[in-house]
């Protein structure tokens, strides 16, 4: 199968990408990246792009599945219209890509709490790019909804002292459906689903992520 990944550089999309390389089922894996990356592996193929000029580089979409883990904090973007830019406007301006290049297979990370009618802008901004996502009618579309990510090497200090808080909690049964969920799971569960063969839409919440990433796709 032939990947396309955006967002490889991030936490979750690195561990994707190098969880592909190691996977016999996938022969070709084309990353749309804004800077150079550092994997080294025959089977990646690195597009360096413009993501504000999709015209440029939408006819190099083309593949068996697409994964879209593409994301920022309002910290690192500096605003919210940077945020949003990142987080929907890139991701849709992918999907779009894709669907009209016949891509059948969409797998998309979005946020627990994702909903187009909150009044919190985060969930907000992922609940609309879900919505659109899902109006572009790919023949199979799954959504990942995970809760907290534990990213290896983070240097997020919030991020950081929320992990260690909740996982303090979890050993004593609370908030176990808040259990932080490593991003290497995530991706792993993400190549579970390009797997599993069907024609339909899917929501993967919190919890669930744990066991779909286990499930035996052959």
């Amino acid at each position: 199968m032939k990947a396309l990944v955006i967002g490889a550089t991030g936490a979750t999309g690195n561990d994707l990408v190098n969880q592909l390389c190691q996977d016999p089922d996938f022969d070709e894996i084309d990353i749309f990246v804004r800077r150079r990356s550092d994997f080294h592996n025959e089977k990646v193929k690195a597009h360096i792009v413009d993501f504000d000029q999709p015209d440029e580089w939408k006819h190099l979409v083309k593949g068996d599945v697409v994964f879209s883990c593409l994301g920022t904090t309002l910290k690192t973007a500096g605003s919210k219209d940077n945020q949003w830019k990142i987080d929907y406007d890139y991701q849709y301006q992918f999907a779009k890509a894709a669907k009209e290049n016949q891509v059948d297979d969409y797998i998309l990370v979005s946020a627990y709490g994702a909903n187009p009618d909150s009044k919190i802008f985060y969930s907000r901004m992922k609940g609309e790019l879900e919505e659109a996502v899902k109006n572009l009618h790919f023949p199979k579309t799954t959504i990942f909804k995970p809760g907290m990510l534990e990213r290896k090497n983070t240097d997020r200090n919030g991020e950081v002292y929320g992990l260690k808080i909740i996982k303090f909690l979890n050993k004593f049964g609370f908030f176990k459906s808040q259990q932080p969920l490593p991003t290497s799971v995530l991706a792993k569960a993400m190549i579970v689903a390009s797997k599993i063969k069907s024609n339909s839409f899917s929501e993967i919440k919190l919890h669930s992520i744990f066991s779909f990433a286990e499930k035996k796709t052959q």
